[in-house]
């Protein structure tokens, strides 16, 4: 049985959960570090399986030009910044400065640390004032910062790149009508609504864990 909440979808059966994360490799030190520390601090990550999804992303899209919105402690950075490879450049974004300085410790442990740049504030802000625009943005921010994000994103990602948006199933809660005080249910349903009809963007919201949407900019 899987305990970790981390790993837990909410809506998908435990022996298919299971199943799952008894295929993953074995993950190295570091990234096996940063698992139990997420685990015993109650510190939301992505897990394994959707870090592996992530990973491959970026390897088959070239992706080198990354900005993360909403990184905590860097977990799902530093799958990015391996994928990206030696010339890749991941922007870290996070609101709380401890997190920041745990995630740097862990960038120079993965030794990925010079690929990484990391930035303390408002993701969405953050984004709208770097210039350039980014082969892929993923963003795992406050959720009800989800439509948000999306506007904020969207002009700063190039023809062609990814869009990929963790927790968009909300362990199955974005499936059924919202209460009416559960404003990050109904902050993940808009922003699926907004993906799928947008005619600037191809989405598709894979079922792996809690749900991980991925758009190609058109």
């Amino acid at each position: 049985m899987i305990r970790s909440e981390n790993l837990r979808s909410g809506y998908i059966q435990d022996s298919v959960e299971e199943y799952l994360y008894k295929l993953l490799p074995e993950r190295d030190a570091v990234v096996k570090e940063m698992e139990d520390y997420a685990e015993e601090n109650r510190i939301p990550i992505i897990g394994p399986a959707v870090a592996r999804l992530l990973s491959l992303l970026v390897q088959v899209s070239g992706a080198k030009r990354i900005f993360e919105m909403g990184s905590a402690i860097g977990y799902s950075t530093v799958w990015l910044a391996r994928a990206a490879g030696t010339q890749g450049k991941v922007i870290y974004t996070d609101g709380d400065p401890e997190k920041a300085k745990r995630a740097e410790v862990y960038f120079r442990m993965a030794g990925v640390a010079k690929r990484i740049e990391v930035r303390v504030g408002d993701a969405l802000a953050l984004v709208k004032k770097t210039p350039g625009k980014f082969d892929l943005i993923f963003i795992d921010v406050d959720k009800q910062q989800y439509p948000a994000a999306l506007h904020a994103a969207l002009p700063k990602l190039q023809q062609g790149g990814l869009l990929i948006t963790d927790n968009t199933l909300w362990s199955g809660k974005a499936a059924r009508p919202a209460a009416e005080n559960d404003k990050d249910t109904k902050c993940i349903q808009e922003f699926n609504r907004l993906v799928y009809a947008s005619k600037e963007l191809y989405a598709v919201l894979i079922p792996l864990r809690d749900g991980v949407t991925v758009c190609r900019k058109l």
